[in-house]
């Protein structure tokens, strides 16, 4: 360990012990400092707890934003923790938080422990793979279910989290939302740049994805980046680690945000059968929704939403390798790799044709085609 990061440990250590000190109103000891590694904008700290009056466990995981990062992402994230450690405890869809500072800009929370990564289930054998997306599309199912009508409260909470600071800033814009339109108002100049022209079935889609940000039929809660690398299983299920851009969406943008990502960690033997996994995911997902949106027991009421969603999806990590930027986030969807954008395009394709879309297959494939001229012909 260098000594810079020993500095930033110590640093962490200490922020969290007198946050956690004056949340209890008596003397909470912390030590033995893990660094998580943070996100590049921020330091993130597994500590063990000494004496514990709050009652959370032996370790805690503290978060302490950098000098220079944004504001906005870490209110954000401060009002979807209170929002989701306010669900009951079967419905909250990751760690618990347990104080918080918006001046100074830290974090405390419940440490869900070790646990499984999503990503090293989808890489292991067919039956590993088929558990973890019925997971994830019942954890995403059941915070969806519980956060139908609570936009009111979670906006209070944003409020709220900005009121305590000096930054009255555009916390309130969903910055992924902005992102989206962003790459969907460069669609002509990106598609300019590979030689065809924009598909007028692709543009009217790219528009329908975004819309689904402010409306849609769908409405609940979203931590926003629940794709593989931001998901953990522990002994009470599939916990999702981040909540910077939390926000309140249609949900069929989740819904498609997991069968967007999750085909790049596929170990061999499960790539053959991925719409096998594909429809495990939805399943388990419309199981624990379709109470409250009956319309979902029939596929009739999912397929407009979902070929939306996921179209944008695909295009938004289209135009990040090409145009470049991501927003300052490390984002699951984002990729360097071509050929994981390439068979984002197949799949999105083959999920066109699975519903007699075929007009949005040929724009699929011809983006596919084209792409794939531009980087390696």
């Amino acid at each position: 360990m260098t000594a810079v990061v020993a500095h930033f440990l110590s640093e962490a250590l200490a922020a969290g012990q007198a946050l956690l000190t004056r949340r209890a109103g008596s003397t909470v000891e912390v030590f033995d400092p893990e660094d998580l590694g943070g996100t590049g904008r921020s330091t993130v700290v597994r500590a063990r707890l000494g004496e514990n009056p709050l009652g959370v466990g032996r370790t805690v995981v503290i978060k302490v934003l950098d000098d220079g990062a944004p504001t906005a992402p870490f209110l954000r994230e401060v009002a979807g923790y209170r929002y989701a450690t306010a669900l009951p405890s079967q419905s909250r869809p990751g760690p618990q938080l347990l104080a918080a500072d918006e001046v100074r800009r830290i974090l405390v929370l419940s440490d869900l422990g070790h646990g499984r990564g999503m990503i090293e289930l989808l890489s292991e054998d067919f039956d590993d793979a088929a558990r973890g997306v019925s997971a994830w599309g019942q954890a995403l199912g059941r915070m969806h279910a519980a956060t139908v009508g609570g936009e009111e409260d979670f906006d209070a909470l944003l409020r709220q989290a900005v009121g305590r600071t000096d930054d009255g800033d555009a916390c309130g814009t969903d910055a992924v939302a902005a992102q989206a339109a962003a790459a969907r108002d460069g669609a002509h100049e990106l598609v300019a740049r590979l030689g065809i022209d924009l598909s007028p079935r692709l543009a009217a889609e790219l528009t329908a994805g975004c819309g689904l940000f402010a409306g849609g039929d769908l409405r609940a809660f979203s931590p926003s980046d629940v794709g593989p690398e931001n998901i953990l299983l522990n002994d009470d299920g599939v916990q999702f680690m981040d909540y910077e851009f939390a926000a309140f969406r249609d949900a069929s943008l989740d819904v498609a945000y997991a069968l967007v990502t999750f085909p790049a960690y596929l170990g061999e033997a499960s790539v053959s059968r991925r719409a096998d996994l594909e429809r495990k995911l939805v399943d388990a997902w419309r199981a624990e929704v379709k109470g409250l949106w009956p319309n979902l027991t029939r596929d009739a009421g999912l397929v407009r939403p979902l070929l939306h969603a996921r179209t944008l999806w695909v295009w938004l990590s289209t135009h990040w390798i090409v145009a470049g930027g991501t927003g300052g986030h490390d984002w699951a969807l984002h990729t360097t790799d071509a050929r994981v954008v390439l068979t984002r395009w197949a799949d999105l394709a083959d999920a066109a044709r699975t519903v007699d879309d075929d007009e949005l297959a040929e724009a699929a494939t011809a983006m596919e085609r084209a792409l794939a001229h531009f980087w390696f012909d």
